[in-house]
């Protein structure tokens, strides 16, 4: 059984999800007293939060059997992620249920201060009807400016042009000049956006982005902008806005984020009047998003506990899980690769090198360094390995892991295939592999000797002379010791020859120890290979 625990107040929906899972125990427990959490967390497989609770190196400091951290919603800044990393727990957002929410609220805070809805709301309240101090500005012909061109605000660049708005953008990691089929300029310096717009909305993350927008960028704009953040408090310079909104630099802000929140009473912007429209970060409050951000924190924690995949994973280093058939068998032979080339490894090592050849494995690069390296380290490391963690494990004992790509086909004419290269001082061994159309994974090459071998179950590696009577000592000496060979395969190299064996059993100490006693026989690694599913092959 998975134990969950719900740790924050989550929709009905994703309670519902969970009770539904039959392979699922979960805790609901949404408060916490001091010290509580830091106490549990280790009891359980994962947890689901909001934004209500705070995730810390204090309650990460003995993570248990705890391997992911949902969170509902998409600002993770209530979780030490680097924390998190050390202990290899996977921390998950749901960057994609937010988005219409967030863009139709930035919308909704533009529309409401160009036409001054909440001071005027407030004036009939009054029992008062003076229209003409509520003279307002239409948003179409206006050119609104958007900062940071991810899913939220592509949403916000649609509703714009449909309100017939001319729209700019600005994002560093956006390369084309043109989005949404031409009709949303990209600039790439933001200082040049800034003095084309009348409205300026923000949708970048906080946590690089502080003063982003600060008083030299606000000087920048047109007399009269008017700003909106619905993004991460902070991202506007509050105090330069502040100045900004009484000289008139700024004609108007909506401000639904704040740093930090709740922002205090006497807060600079609450005494500018209706110059600024504030709202208590009600981007994701609909009903729609609040089901949807539970349910989507459920799926995503549910799906890596499984080890089906993983989704909106914000410390797995660009790793991708939900793998197709053809993708998942080089994952599979990534894996391989990794226990064979540990098996053979003399020293240990100091680098770690893998080569892509072909686009399919260049495509899935990162997730094929993961999981080799994971078994690279397995024998050499105490600590828990998984492939959020093991980039760092390796970092922190000084090893060395890159990743190069090979022009197409030049591993033997070979259309796909990857190749892992570990090494000590001036030693190195490698490993080349591919998968064919049957799916099941192929040696090609270890330590430059060339092959074919479908790598499963028990084996057995020998770097022999090339002499008469070695493979029949092999083999008289397995049989003796009653391991029958199922398979096996052997390349030559000047002097020297490598044998490939595919045994019934693993050979024991004993029969090890025989071995070496042949002259002949100069290394002699064993290893056991997970089994292959042939019914699919």
């Amino acid at each position: 059984m998975l134990k969950i625990l719900v740790a924050d107040k989550i929709a009905d929906e994703g309670l519902a999800l969970l009770k539904a899972q039959a392979d699922v125990e979960f805790t609901n427990h949404p408060k916490w007293n001091p010290g509580e959490l830091a106490s549990m967390i280790g009891d359980y497989d994962g947890i689901i939060i909001r934004s209500g609770v705070k995730i810390t190196a204090a309650e990460l400091a003995k993570p248990g059997r705890l391997k992911g951290i949902a969170r509902a919603g998409v600002g993770v800044d209530n979780v030490d992620v680097e924390a998190a990393t050390k202990a290899g727990v996977l921390v998950m957002n749901t960057p994609d249920a937010n988005t219409i929410t967030t863009a139709e609220h930035a919308v909704a805070l533009m529309l409401a201060l160009s036409r001054k809805i909440a001071a005027a709301d407030a004036h009939v309240r009054k029992g008062l009807w003076e229209r003409n101090q509520f003279m307002g500005t239409q948003l179409a012909g206006k050119t609104l400016g958007i900062v940071g061109l991810g899913r939220i605000g592509r949403a916000v660049a649609k509703r714009a042009l449909g309100l017939e708005m001319q729209v700019v953008a600005h994002d560093p990691f956006f390369f084309a000049d043109t989005a949404l089929d031409g009709r949303v300029r990209v600039i790439k310096d933001l200082d040049e956006m800034l003095p084309q717009c009348d409205f300026i909305t923000v949708h970048v993350p906080g946590d690089k982005t502080k003063g982003l927008i600060d008083a030299r960028r606000i000087a920048l704009c047109r007399k009269g902008v008017r700003l909106i953040n619905c993004a991460r408090g902070g991202i506007i310079d509050e105090a330069a806005l502040a100045e900004a909104l009484k000289s008139g630099q700024v004609g108007g802000a909506a401000i639904d984020v704040f740093e930090p929140e709740p922002p205090a009473k006497d807060h600079v912007l609450m005494t500018l009047g209706d110059k600024v429209l504030l709202t208590p970060h009600l981007g994701a409050s609909t009903t729609e998003a609040q089901s949807a951000v539970s349910v989507d924190a459920v799926q995503e924690l549910l799906l890596y506990l499984r080890g089906q995949g993983i989704e909106g994973a914000v410390n797995a280093g660009g790793i991708d899980l939900n793998l197709s058939p053809a993708e998942a068998a080089y994952a599979d032979l990534a894996r391989r690769m990794g226990i064979i080339l540990a098996a053979i490894s003399e020293k240990g090592f100091d680098s770690i090198t893998l080569r892509t050849n072909g686009e399919l494995p260049k495509r899935i690069a990162p997730t094929l360094q993961r999981l080799a390296v994971i078994e690279l380290l397995r024998g050499f490391i105490s600590e828990p390995l998984n492939v959020v963690n093991v980039m760092r494990q390796a970092e922190q004992r000084g090893i060395t892991i890159r990743h190069e790509s090979l022009g197409q086909a030049v591993q033997r004419a070979i259309q796909h295939s990857i190749e892992l290269e570990i090494t000590e001082g001036g030693q190195r061994d490698t490993i080349i592999g591919t998968v064919f159309a049957d799916h099941l994974p192929r040696v090609l090459a270890i330590k430059g000797y060339w092959m074919d071998m479908v790598p499963e179950g028990p084996m057995a590696l020998i770097v022999n002379k090339d002499r008469p009577g070695v493979i029949g000592f092999v083999g008289m000496t397995l049989g003796q010791q009653h391991i029958n060979i199922a398979d096996m395969t052997i390349s030559r190299k000047g002097e020297k020859a490598l044998m490939l064996l595919k045994l019934d059993t693993p050979p024991t100490p004993e029969c090890l120890a025989a071995l070496r006693r042949d002259s002949g026989i100069e290394v002699i690694r064993s290893f056991t290979l997970p089994g292959l599913d042939r019914g699919h092959a």
